[in-house]
């Protein structure tokens, strides 16, 4: 048989054991949007792998398609074929009827893969690891804030109300009242993550007003983006269940932290199973220290992968709080961009603060480790540990997404790691994102600038 008819006799397989009336097949497009088609279930098996154009990874954020698209996509608009990825087969908890989910990864009707889709970029990098016997683990941290429904764009978001009658508490990081306030919502929300499979550790209120952060079990990279991207989806659907939003907007309230995607990262030594970043002697190794040089150098390049969006910039602004501001790096230091946790030479990882919550996970997580393996293969030094407050070192990243979006495309390394043709593609969009978000007059423009200049 063929792989492709193995995968085929797979999934009939589990679509008859739990009686699959209809299956959802998704993608996550660049902005980490789920994309794709829902089909019966018969059709889907029956009918060979569903086709979309490629032309949904050049879209922005508001859908929209860049001025200078014809350099970087085949105007065409060819089709791609979705193929299952039958590790990714999961129940749809909230639908009324056996509804099946899997994500699929892209190629074109030639067999080539579309190189434009995000979980072929973190393919990509984690295949250059594994070629020099690297096995990447990380443990992603992702925070969110529970708000009012909000209708009219034009208003700010405001905290949603607990089973109080009275809005989140703010400025009460782990307050165990604070997640009680909203205990039929977590309940449901784990329970869908249990019917999902999603590894979830850990639930803690977070600084924000109807802020959290859930906390996921270690394990491979793409196994765990594929968990944060299924879990952005779930919550926003457990939130919709309480007549309230969930949001990953990185700084969706004035006055209010903004929201981070912490990823722990380690390797392991393929052959061996030991962290290679654990020196002999117990102290980090020679790896690790470039793996850190890797990304002190490299991150302020790849900043448009991490904060993707106009609004993520609000975030890492000087002045707010627990955000870090530069690549400085210290031992259980929560101020600099690059914590170590502190821990035994076995568990040695390097917590990167600095993306946002709003970033796609696949692009994240390739983006992030494509500076430490850049850092190992250049054997960069790093910079000495921080041992007082990181903020004292300054600024140290752009400071918006139009800086951001031309130090990536003039990165000439993260260009050839990442994809040329992605990279472009990825800019692009970017590109096209901000001149739309300047072309909208701001409220505060009319406050302060209407009747005063």
């Amino acid at each position: 048989m063929t792989e492709d008819a193995d995968l085929d006799a797979l999934m009939q397989d589990w679509f008859r054991e739990r009686n699959i009336d209809e299956v959802e097949c998704i993608l996550p497009d660049m902005t980490g949007t789920p994309k794709g088609k829902i089909m019966p279930a018969g059709k889907y098996l029956q009918s060979g792998w569903p086709r979309m154009p490629d032309s949904i990874f050049i879209q922005t954020a508001a859908g929209d398609y860049p001025d200078d698209q014809d350099r970087v996509w085949n105007p065409i608009d060819q089709d791609m074929e979705l193929v299952p990825d039958p590790s990714t087969l999961r129940l749809v908890p909230w639908a009324d009827e056996p509804t099946a989910q899997v994500i699929h990864d892209c190629r074109y009707l030639n067999g080539d893969p579309v190189d434009l889709a995000p979980r072929y970029v973190l393919r990509h990098v984690l295949d250059l690891f594994e070629a020099r016997g690297w096995r990447p683990v990380v443990a992603p941290e992702v925070e969110f804030f529970l708000v009012r429904k909000n209708t009219d764009p034009d208003y700010p978001l405001e905290p949603p109300l607990g089973r109080s009658g009275r809005p989140g508490v703010a400025h009460q990081a782990y307050s165990i009242d604070g997640l009680n306030e909203f205990d039929p919502l977590f309940e449901r929300m784990y329970d869908y993550c249990e019917a999902q499979e999603l590894d979830i550790d850990t639930l803690v209120q977070e600084e924000g007003s109807g802020q959290m952060e859930i906390n996921f079990q270690h394990g491979a990279p793409m196994d765990l983006s594929d968990q944060v991207f299924l879990f952005k989806r779930t919550l926003r659907e457990v939130a919709l269940k309480a007549g309230i939003y969930g949001t990953f907007m990185a700084k969706p309230m004035e006055g209010q932290p903004g929201s981070s995607l912490h990823i722990h990262q380690s390797l392991v030594d393929t052959t061996t199973g030991e962290n290679v970043f654990a020196g002999e002697d117990g102290r980090p190794s020679r790896l690790f220290n470039h793996y850190i040089g890797g990304l002190q150098r490299y991150l302020p390049d790849a900043l448009a992968f991490l904060a993707p969006n106009v609004n993520s910039y609000r975030r890492l602004m000087p002045g707010n709080d627990a955000t870090p501001i530069n690549t400085e790096w210290g031992y259980d230091n929560r101020t600099v961009g690059l914590r170590v946790p502190h821990g035994s030479p076995e568990s040695t990882r390097v917590e990167m603060r600095i993306a946002g919550a709003d970033v796609n996970p696949y692009i994240a997580m390739a983006a992030s480790l494509a500076c430490g393996y850049l850092g190992m293969m250049e054997q960069i030094e790093p910079r000495p540990p921080m041992r007082d407050s990181g903020y004292k070192a300054g600024h140290q990243l752009p400071s918006e997404l139009g800086r951001a979006v031309e130090a990536l495309a003039d990165c000439a390394p993260l260009r050839n790691i990442m994809g040329e043709r992605f990279v472009a593609a990825y800019v692009a969009a970017k590109r096209a994102e901000h001149i739309a978000y300047f072309r909208v007059i701001s409220s505060w423009e009319r406050q302060y600038l209407l009747l005063r200049v």
